[in-house]
């Protein structure tokens, strides 16, 4: 436990890009998980004036209709990181399975899988979403993550299939399948673990790509006007014209927490290229290299500055 604990912490001494990552979406995904812990208002309850400024009571205000900001922003951040993580989630898994079949098994599957994938990817979403919505009335969150998860999957995809492809003709493949392995554990036990990093690239780039889609579908008025999101506290504050009288703080809880979460996915973004990539990771070994050589220098300066001033307070002395 404590060496895995050591671990733990040295990795994220190493990528600090990481560690503020993984605070910042921590952080968020607590507050809005366990909001009655931090409000005991209901986010549809009216519980004060119209546009109450930020008080002790309410430190981020009220809206046009005497409700909570701050308890809006935590419920809404529930539907809101629902929304991304189930895209993500579809997304990683389609990819996953169409690009390591399409790259690994080749000949017909690859041709029938390319041509599915080519097939999905010339789809627009947000065209797609605009139709669906003229048909409904209006889209909800989880129409939303459905639509995101089943038209995004084929960039992952691509990406997956090539580097299958360049795996496969690999040593340790070719090793496993002398040794008579099968191909179902030759994919999860060697292909599948070397490209972990573009799989959870792939997660968090869409998650972050359908958090801000429905926050802007809700914002231009395609959301469900009775769930609570970001994106609907934008719209709400909207209508209500928050800016030109003066409720600022309308938009900005709603804009600050999407702008946090996009912020901490794209640091552990950041962070997983760095470890990926091979070029990067030298980068920072070398990094590593010099701030402990900076450091080694400074307490061997500092042991000869100490051996110094005892010889001169010996001398001193006799």
């Amino acid at each position: 436990m404590k060496k895995n604990f050591e671990q733990i912490k040295r990795f994220f001494l190493d990528n600090p890009k990481a560690a503020v990552g993984v605070l910042i979406v921590l952080a968020i995904v607590m507050l809005c998980f366990a909001a009655p812990l931090f409000t005991s208002f209901d986010p549809t309850a009216r519980i004060a004036r119209p546009h109450q400024a930020p008080s002790m009571e309410h430190f981020m205000g009220t809206t046009r209709m005497g409700r909570d900001v701050w308890t809006q922003a935590l419920y809404g951040g529930r539907t809101s990181l629902m929304v991304g993580f189930v895209a993500g989630t579809f997304v990683m898994l389609m990819a996953m399975v169409v690009g390591i079949c399409s790259g690994y098994f080749g000949g017909r599957v690859d041709n029938i899988l390319s041509f599915f994938t080519n097939l999905v990817m010339v789809i627009p979403s947000l065209p797609l979403m605009l139709v669906l919505a003229a048909f409904l009335g209006q889209v909800s969150p989880l129409v939303i993550a459905v639509i995101i998860g089943v038209t995004s999957w084929p960039w992952g995809a691509r990406v997956i299939r090539s580097q299958t492809l360049a795996i496969r003709n690999r040593d340790f493949v070719h090793a496993a399948q002398v040794m008579g392995e099968t191909r179902t554990r030759m994919l999860f036990a060697e292909v599948m673990p070397n490209m972990m990093s573009i799989l959870a690239s792939s997660f968090i780039g869409t998650v972050i790509y359908a958090i801000m889609t429905q926050a802007t579908l809700e914002f231009i008025g395609l959301g469900d006007p009775l769930s609570v999101t970001w994106g609907s506290m934008l719209y709400n504050a909207d209508q209500t014209s928050a800016i030109r009288i003066g409720a600022w703080w309308e938009i900005v809880a709603p804009s600050i927490a999407l702008a946090s979460v996009a912020i901490g996915l794209a640091l552990i973004n950041f962070s997983i290229d760095e470890i990926s990539n091979p070029k990067l990771k030298a980068q920072r070994i070398m990094a590593r290299f010099r701030r402990e050589q900076k450091k080694a220098e400074r307490k061997l300066h500092k042991a000869q500055k100490e051996i110094r001033f005892d010889k001169l307070s010996e001398e001193a002395s006799s």
